[in-house]
């Protein structure tokens, strides 16, 4: 039987090198260099990610606007403010004609959480279905810009 000082001795093993770590000024510059990453990269993909709720808030509309075509289709008109979106979930009051619900699932929020805003007449006449973005206030830019079906 062959000893382990003797396989060692013949080079059958290799010597152990000393294990080497990384020096506190090498983690530091590792540490600086995600950091400076992290603030130019960072702000990009927060951008991106609120471009996407505002792309989301059109997808929605687009989808209620069609929505409100089929109720149109079915009752002869559009719902009033006062029945609201609502009414393509509800059947409102004594409508004929109503094979709703034209949504599955009810009437979503916006991508904020705010729900829709919904007019008929709208300020340019015909419906207009609203969100005011970000803010949840009227005008803005960017992310608080409001949203709209209408132009």
């Amino acid at each position: 039987m062959v000893s382990f000082r003797a396989c060692r001795a013949s080079g059958a093993l290799p010597r152990r090198q000393s294990a080497r770590g990384f020096t506190l000024i090498e983690l530091l510059v590792v540490l600086a260099i995600l950091t400076l990453l992290a603030g130019l990269v960072g702000p990009r993909v927060l951008n991106q990610l609120g471009g996407a709720k505002s792309k989301t808030a059109s997808v929605q509309i687009a989808d209620l606007d069609k929505s409100l075509e089929l109720f149109k289709l079915d009752v002869g008109r559009y719902p009033t403010t006062e029945e609201g979106l609502e009414a393509l979930v509800k059947r409102p009051g004594s409508v004929n004609g109503w094979t709703g619900p034209y949504l599955k699932g009810g009437v979503p929020s916006d991508p904020w959480g705010k729900p829709y805003k919904y007019a008929n007449p709208g300020p340019n006449g015909g419906i207009e279905i609203l969100s005011l973005g970000a803010d949840g206030a009227a005008g803005g830019d960017g992310e608080n810009a409001d949203i709209r079906n209408t132009p």
